[in-house]
């Protein structure tokens, strides 16, 4: 089998990508073999990269958010048929979907939504469970309330997903942080309410939206950079949901006098530990994929850079870490 891996080149002295034949790996009982006909690509993919180096060189299959057709049962397999249409983001501690096929718990995999193909559907699996378990989980927000909920890092990957869930899922009322032309744009054809500069005071800002503040934070960006504008506009009782990790330590105390809390979000934290829920992510991607094919949600790809190879994986990962990216990036299978 064909793949695409990170490893340590001590030519170059640096993590590189590059194709590689390995022997096809064995199915648990739980486990589908997936023949990968689409991928996109999130900061985990250059993360895990990054880390590659001499002391620990590799090789490593990256990608983990996929989709694709259902080509191996395992024996107690029973969520899945063959040949059936699927969209899945993976388990961090297995070889990613930078491949011809890939093995995944059934647990974790959701029926393709119909009406997308299969780079429109790669885009949304690891940010839609990312996402919806901020929401619903981490934040625990109740779908009735009307609560202000603020989005740092809007029109990224996982924050144009949640944009949607919470515009259609809730009541919620949403601000989102963008500061182009061209992502203020984005947020707002999603559902965002109000856009503010992520650079500026937050609070100053929705005043003049006639807010005093926001009942729950969604953090999509380096805390360290926010943690001081948050805890101003946070109102009392509020949490932030933070899905990375910080550069540098924060200063808790800031959330301390409106008793604010601080959650994290790491979608991978089921498939890694093998919870016992860890079905939850089957279904909260049939659950949106639902909404999808009824058109209420639609698919974030906005790059596509064609088939799976070395050349687009590295333009992809150098165009993740500029930073400026909307939405999500896209690829194909690899060619045959």
């Amino acid at each position: 089998m064909k793949v695409i891996a990170a490893l340590f080149d001590p030519k170059e002295k640096k993590s590189v990508l590059r194709s590689l034949e390995v022997e096809n790996q064995p199915l648990g009982d739980h486990d589908v073999r997936v023949e990968v006909k689409a991928i996109s690509v999130n900061p985990v993919d250059y993360k895990i990269r990054n880390s590659i180096n001499e002391g620990n060189p590799g090789p490593r299959v990256l990608g983990w958010d996929a989709a694709g057709v259902v080509t191996e049962l395992g024996k107690k397999v029973t969520t899945l048929q063959l040949g059936e249409e699927v969209f899945y983001a993976g388990d961090l501690k297995r070889q990613g979907s930078n491949a011809e096929s890939q093995i995944v718990d059934e647990f974790i995999v959701g029926k393709k939504p119909k009406n997308l193909n299969f780079k429109e559907a790669a885009s949304l699996p690891l940010t839609t469970i990312t996402a919806y378990e901020a929401i619903f989980e981490k934040l625990k927000l109740d779908p009735s309330l009307k609560k202000n909920i603020l989005i740092v890092a809007g029109a990224g990957g996982v924050g144009s997903i949640s944009i949607q869930i919470l515009k259609q899922m809730t009541k919620a009322t949403v601000i989102a942080t963008s500061s182009r032309e061209e992502s203020i744009s984005w947020v707002k054809s999603l559902g965002a309410d109000y856009t503010v500069d992520p650079k500026k005071d937050y609070t100053e800002q929705i005043k003049n939206f006639g807010l005093s503040g926001v009942d729950e934070v969604l953090l999509f960006t380096d805390p360290k950079d926010q943690i001081e504008n948050l805890s101003k506009v946070l109102n009392p009782f509020g949490n932030i949901c933070s899905i990375v990790e910080s550069g540098e330590p924060l200063n808790m105390n800031l959330l301390k006098s409106k008793s604010n809390g601080y959650l994290n979000e790491f979608m991978f934290t089921k498939s890694m530990f093998q919870t016992e829920d860890r079905i939850k992510q089957k279904h909260l991607l049939e659950e949106i994929g639902k909404l999808v094919e009824t058109g209420k949600i639609i698919p974030t790809n906005r790059i596509d850079l064609g088939e799976m190879t070395e050349e687009s994986l590295n333009k992809a990962h150098e165009l993740l870490q500029s930073g400026k990216t909307i939405g999500k990036i896209v690829l194909g299978g690899m060619r045959k």
